[in-house]
């Protein structure tokens, strides 16, 4: 956009868009019975807006958190194995096509009794690999092989996007190779940190012994594991390092890294893999340098051991159910809290939309959303997008430069709902019903090849991060793309029947909080085309980095509930806070801008802007287990629930006017605390 002036051409879209959102006799509203009315709404507005539904569906034994937006998450789960149970009944089906690729892989995925009586064979190939190593070479011919089949130990390779050229796409190294969350769970000394570290020394020695060790050989491999993997974790950065972009840019070309590890012959592994060796970014070299080490000292014996450990952990829920139990037993028991399994059709319905997810989605698309859901989620995009115009138009802090540059930025968003224009094509996929294992092993590998094959090239703009059923949303700030599919686009998010107070409180502040990504601590360092390029004059930006660290204060002073005084990390959260704050701001602005946000009708007895803050609320006012609100507040950039709901409502000073907050009410920050970044 080369004017702060909206063109005649997006002033017209926008009143068509409003036109189309106007809102009509009939529409759904809000869940009047999910809400807790013997909760004061200026109190605590989490429990007063969806407090009774949480009383009433208490988290399922299989989840780690519950809400209506969770549930419909699974719903979403439960639509995919309805249509993966049509189409696998029906086997005759041309050969990679979507039909028989995902029906093939999702009947051999539910066939736990060839599953269970292949036992641990599948992989012993891999695991008589490994034992083949004897010399370095042989070491690094086997990490090229396990790396093309996902196993990143210990360090990561793919592409990504030039920051300096977002154009471009290049070859990506980076640190991996832990079986604990992150770096702290090996390293700090709180409770939680040590039991995680003695349960995991457990669950490793519990898969070796799977594998046909001794109990003294699993103890003794444990043990091997443990100290190779707090070695990695040493040299790797903290999760809230890794929000810094340029703490992990660092391109060169192949000399440069061909230095950094002596020991490993990167012209041999870039000709094994496929990829152009042209620039290489090297996300961490303090954890290259960790990786020279140990090909130089580290006894080939512990080599062996470690990638045995990565083979197995990587394949135990692709092998038989006493693998798939203690993966369950250590990852969702013991660090998340959750009871049991999902059911093994939900879980075999996850998989064939992770690995083949664009073949199914064609088929999740055309039976649940219809293209006039489309139009009306294309609409409040475009009105949200708008009402950031004019916020950042209105802001008083930034100096004409520094706001033109915003707005060009804004102008260059690009906007994908649904589903891809151009379907991923898997044909080339080998799958049958024979064997699961064979099956997820040929589908990790086409995505793994897919990706490298991306390395040197232009990059390809039709490319989605996500699949259309993902109940998710992103924005990537090196494309400058805001990206909704279709498994968010359902209730209790959005509908086509739903009221504008609904769908601009619930679906409305996801979309503000995507386009708000943009201008967050993170995304605000990349310029209109995607660049990592500072836009900023230094007193605009010294101001901008004042109101973000009022955002930190914020939430540094939230604790979870429970026993141990465990804090929100608020450097950590900052981005999804600031996105929360501002997406709550754009969407309401939008929605002041629609037929029933410029009334004053009550419906239920409540005003449309109070209508739109308890939508809000019962979209996020999630449930979750007190184990995975610990494993949040480690490594999670998103707060919990219930930091989501009040925190960016209690700076908001429309939310206190719709509900008649007074001044020092639990939900009204002083003036001095109060945090506005946009």
């Amino acid at each position: 956009m080369k004017s702060r002036r909206k063109s005649a051409a997006l002033t017209a879209i926008i009143a068509i868009a409003l036109g189309a959102s106007a809102q009509q006799p009939g529409l759904k509203g809000i869940e009047v019975a999910d809400m807790d009315r013997s909760v004061k709404p200026c109190d605590d507005f989490y429990d007063y807006a969806n407090g009774a539904w949480r009383a009433k569906n208490p988290i399922p034994s299989y989840m780690d958190r519950w809400s209506r937006r969770w549930q419909a998450g699974e719903v979403n789960k439960d639509q995919l194995r309805n249509i993966l149970d049509e189409i696998s009944s029906r086997p005759a089906q041309p050969k990679g096509s979507p039909a028989q690729l995902t029906g093939d892989f999702y009947a051999a995925c539910t066939n736990t009794k060839a599953i269970d009586d292949a036992g641990i064979t599948p992989l012993k190939p891999y695991l008589d690999a490994i034992e083949a190593i004897h010399d370095l070479p042989g070491l690094q011919k086997e990490l090229e092989n396990l790396n093309a089949n996902a196993i990143m130990a210990p360090f990561f390779f793919g592409s990504a996007q030039n920051p300096h050229d977002p154009t471009q796409m290049i070859a990506d190294v980076g640190a991996s190779g832990l079986g604990l969350p992150d770096r702290d769970y090996y390293l700090k000394p709180e409770t939680r940190f040590v039991k995680a570290r003695a349960e995991y020394l457990v669950y490793v020695a519990k898969i070796f012994t799977l594998a046909g060790a001794s109990d003294a050989q699993a103890k003794a491999a444990a043990q091997t594991v443990m100290t190779f993997e707090t070695a990695l974790a040493k040299a790797s950065l903290d999760n809230v390092a890794l929000r810094d972009p340029h703490a992990t840019d660092h391109i060169g070309k192949l000399d440069a890294l061909q230095a950094m590890t002596p020991h490993f012959d990167w012209k041999a592994y870039f000709a094994g893999t496929g990829a152009a060796a042209n620039d290489i970014n090297v996300d961490q070299p303090a954890f290259m340098a960790e990786f020279e080490h140990q090909l130089a000292s580290t006894p080939l014996a512990d080599w062996k051991t470690y990638l045995r450990w990565h083979v197995l952990n990587d394949a135990t829920m692709s092998l038989s159910q006493p693998f798939v139990d203690a993966s369950f037993g250590f990852y969702q028991k013991d660090l998340a809290g959750v009871g049991e399994l999902k059911p093994r059709g939900t879980r075999c319905a996850e998989q064939t939309d992770a690995l083949l997810g664009e073949a199914l989605g064609q088929e999740y698309v055309k039976r649940y959303f219809p293209p006039e859901a489309k139009r009306r989620a294309q609409a409040l995009v475009t009105n949200i997008l708008s009402a950031m115009h004019d916020t950042i138009e209105g802001v008083d802090w930034m100096t004409p430069a520094t706001k033109q540059k915003a707005l060009e930025k804004l102008s260059s968003v690009q906007v994908k709902v649904g589903y891809p224009d151009k379907w991923k094509d898997y044909s080339s996929v080998k799958i049958d019903r024979s064997s699961y294992f064979a099956d997820h092993t040929a589908g990790t590998r086409f995505a793994i090849a897919d990706d490298w094959s991306q390395i040197g090239k232009p990059v390809d703009r039709t490319r989605w991060g996500m699949t259309p059923p993902t109940s998710n949303a992103y924005y990537n700030p090196l494309m400058n793309e805001i990206v909704f599919p279709a498994g968010i686009l359902q209730p209790p998010n959005f509908s086509v029947s739903a009221s504008d107070a609904v769908n601009y409180g619930g679906i409305g502040v996801i979309i503000g909080h995507e386009i708000s990504h943009g201008f967050d601590d993170q995304g605000a360092q990349f310029d209109a085309h995607g660049r990592l390029a500072d836009w900023w004059t230094p007193e605009d930006k010294k101001k901008f980095q004042a109101k973000t660290a009022c955002v930190v204060r914020q939430f540094d002073g939230y604790r979870i509930d429970g026993p141990e005084d465990i804090h929100i990390n608020g450097k950590l959260v900052l981005g999804e806070s600031i996105g929360d704050l501002g997406g709550l701001k754009i969407a309401y602005l939008a929605f002041k801008k629609t037929a029933q946000g410029q009334s004053s009708e009550k419906i239920d007895g409540f005003t449309p802007d109070q209508l739109f803050f308890i939508s809000w609320g019962q979209v996020r006012g999630d449930a979750t287990r007190i184990e995975t609100e610990k494993l949040m507040v480690q490594g999670d950039p998103h707060p919990v629930a219930k930091y989501r709901v009040i925190g960016p409502m209690s700076n908001f000073a429309p939310f206190a006017e719709a509900f008649q907050c007074k001044a020092g009410s639990p939900m009204v920050r002083s003036d001095a605390d109060k945090c506005v970044v946009w």
